[in-house]
Order: structure tokens, then sequence, then C-alpha cells
């Protein structure tokens, strides 16, 4: 039952960190491009790489430290619904170069981020 409240906890953390970024990735770049999902999507990869590395490579992080990190926290804070939700809408309004813009940045963006993260995690706890 504990991990129960620890992935809740951490998703109840995500989904505010998320609706944090992107409230002020529209305040700041504007409400034409989904912005904020892209920031989301690109961190939340880069971070999952990052815990999913620790986890995998070291004893740092308990089971139920590990799930409540990347099921609960990057579970909340991660937004491919909304992703796709944007991106059909940017096509149904004929948008069709920010919708393939979004598709492009962020599955190239998202792949990279998390590789990234991988590799910083590892040269982090190799240190």
């Amino acid at each position: 039952m504990d991990r129960w409240f620890w992935i809740g906890l951490g998703g109840a953390a995500g989904t505010l960190a998320r609706y944090g970024l992107s409230t002020w990735c529209q305040q700041r770049f504007g409400a034409g491009f989904p912005y904020g999902t892209l920031a989301v999507n690109v961190l939340g990869s880069f971070l999952l790489g990052a815990i999913g590395e620790i986890a995998e490579s070291t004893a740092l992080l308990s089971p139920t430290l590990r799930l409540s990190l990347s099921t609960g926290l990057m579970g909340g804070f991660t937004t491919y619904s909304s992703f796709n939700n944007e991106t059909l809408r940017l096509i149904h309004y004929k948008s069709w170069a920010a919708g393939l813009a979004n598709i492009t940045i962020t599955l190239v963006g998202c792949l990279l981020a998390g590789a990234l993260g991988m590799i910083v995690a590892k040269r982090l706890v190799a240190s």
C-alpha cells in the first residue's frame, strides 16, 4: 500500500510541475504553438532517462522510489495525451506545418533528451 501512496504523491507533484511549466511557457512564448507541452515532454524524457539509468546502474533508488519517480512524478509530468490533442487540433485547423513541426520536434527532441538523460546520469553516478 505504501507504493500506491508514493506513486500518487509523485503523480500529484508531477501534475503541478507540468501545469507550472506549461503556464510559464505560454506566458513567455505565446499560445500560437504548444511550447509548454513540448518543453514538458522533452524535459520529462530527459528526466525519465536519467531516473532509469540511475535505477539500473546503481543502488541509489529503492524499487519504491524508482516507481514514485518514474510512474508517479514523470507519469504526472509528461503529457503525451496533450501532445496528441494539440497536434490533431493544429492539423484540423490546417496548420500543417506547425502540426508536422510539433510531431518532428517532439519525437526527435524527446529521443535525444532521453539519451542525454541516460548519459548525464551515467557520468554522475560514475564519479
